[in-house]
């Protein structure tokens, strides 16, 4: 026989773990908000599990209200922090309404009009809608994949909406599946709710794990400085486009920019200057760019651009464009602003360069040598076929005049 008080105290116990499982996620990660709205989800829940026990020793209805009132709390709380968890805003004022009219059916149900059937509807309105209306942001695709958390709790969500359904229909049949009831179906309901709103948290938890597993991989690919992609990341991009180049022969473009003078911009106006004109930079260049270009930098002063599905002609107009930007704000700068001139190397893949993107890097190089050469701030492009020497140019001419 299963005992429902034994089972209600197991309730509040496992909600108060859940709480303080959710208090140290927040601490080790404040900026996780969703973490927030769990513990809060955690700790009301408990307490109005607590004050569902307290009609076991009190005539008083007000225990079972309160305790009433905690759990549809707690459901529309853990649906909030689903939504903070996919970055949507938090729904106050339908969460609050509907807690609201709920709450004052279950009331109005229990005091003024007794009826059981009514009562258990209102209250189960109050769980299951907020639930039900998160149960969307978890089944829909972030990052082309649901995770597997996500999953494991819209199932869970799922489930407990079923049971929520078959306990409205049992008492709408006659039976009593309430808390005053005290009966053995009450008791394996509570169960079984026990059980899935610890399945519930563990999906949460694995959510988070998921999420922070992602962000962790995310850092490891930008750089810390300037929050574009780093050298790792750049080098795996140009791999996956030189292998997609050479099957389709598509060609794509890359270019290499420096920072003319940056040396000299560290050694008389120090190294936060020096990072200033770097993050400011990468705001302009970032400007000039289209959607799916990617700007990495790959250490000190130096940035790519990697040009999807680019022409050598497509990828100078691009330098261009963001050699015209660098001008324009050099030319505005006045008092201590610090002009910054940028000198750029473009190069297109081909078919020799194939899946060594190296070959590539160092074709850019060439340009962006030819373009420093020239008297930096501004732009060359990677000539494959080199023009002759001076002295097999006189050679050539010569020929050609004696022939």
């Amino acid at each position: 026989m299963l005992n429902v008080p034994t089972l209600w105290t197991v309730f509040v116990i496992n909600f108060l773990a859940l709480g303080l499982i959710w208090a140290y996620v927040t601490r080790s990660y404040p900026k996780f908000e969703a973490a927030r709205f769990w513990m809060a989800s955690a700790f009301v829940g408990a307490a109005g599990a607590m004050a569902a026990l307290v009609h076991l020793f009190v005539t008083s209805p007000v225990p079972l209200l309160a305790g009433a009132a905690g759990i549809m709390a707690a459901s529309c709380l853990a649906a909030m922090g689903i939504q903070r968890f996919y970055d949507r805003p938090v729904s106050w004022r339908a969460m609050a309404v509907t807690g609201v009219l709920s709450f004052a059916g279950v009331v109005f149900f229990r005091i003024v009009f007794d009826h059981m059937q009514l009562r258990m509807l209102c209250y189960t309105v109050g769980q299951a809608l907020p639930l039900l209306s998160a149960l969307r942001l978890l089944l829909s695709p972030q990052e082309g994949r649901v995770s597997p958390g996500a999953w494991l709790s819209s199932i869970v969500i799922i489930t407990i909406i079923a049971i929520f359904v078959a306990r409205t229909a049992g008492n709408v049949l006659g039976g009593d599946f309430s808390a005053v009831a005290g009966s053995q179906a009450h008791a394996v309901m509570v169960l079984g709710l026990l059980f899935l709103s610890m399945t519930l948290n563990f999906g949460f938890l694995l959510m988070a794990m998921d999420r922070l597993r992602n962000e962790v991989a995310d850092l490891a690919l930008l750089d810390d400085l300037t929050g574009v992609a780093n050298r790792r990341h750049l080098l795996q991009r140009l791999t996956e486009e030189c292998a997609r180049s050479e099957r389709s022969g598509e060609p794509f473009s890359l270019l290499v920019i420096d920072l003319d003078g940056f040396k000299t911009i560290n050694d008389t106006h120090g190294h936060a200057a020096g990072d200033a004109c770097l993050q400011h930079f990468t705001l302009m260049a970032q400007t000039r760019l289209r959607p799916g270009d990617m700007l990495a930098r790959t250490g000190g002063d130096e940035f790519c651009v990697v040009l999807p599905s680019s022409s050598l002609h497509e990828g100078a107009l691009i330098a261009r464009r963001v050699l015209e930007v660098c001008r324009q704000d050099a030319a505005a700068c006045t008092g201590n602003d610090i002009p910054i001139a940028i000198s750029i190397g473009v190069a297109q893949w081909d078919r020799a360069i194939g899946q060594f993107p190296d070959r590539l890097m160092a074709h850019a190089d060439d340009a962006l040598y030819a373009a420093k050469k020239n008297g930096k701030n501004d732009f060359a492009v990677y000539d494959p076929a080199p023009s002759l020497s001076p002295e097999l140019t006189d050679l050539a001419a010569a020929a050609r005049k004696f022939a």
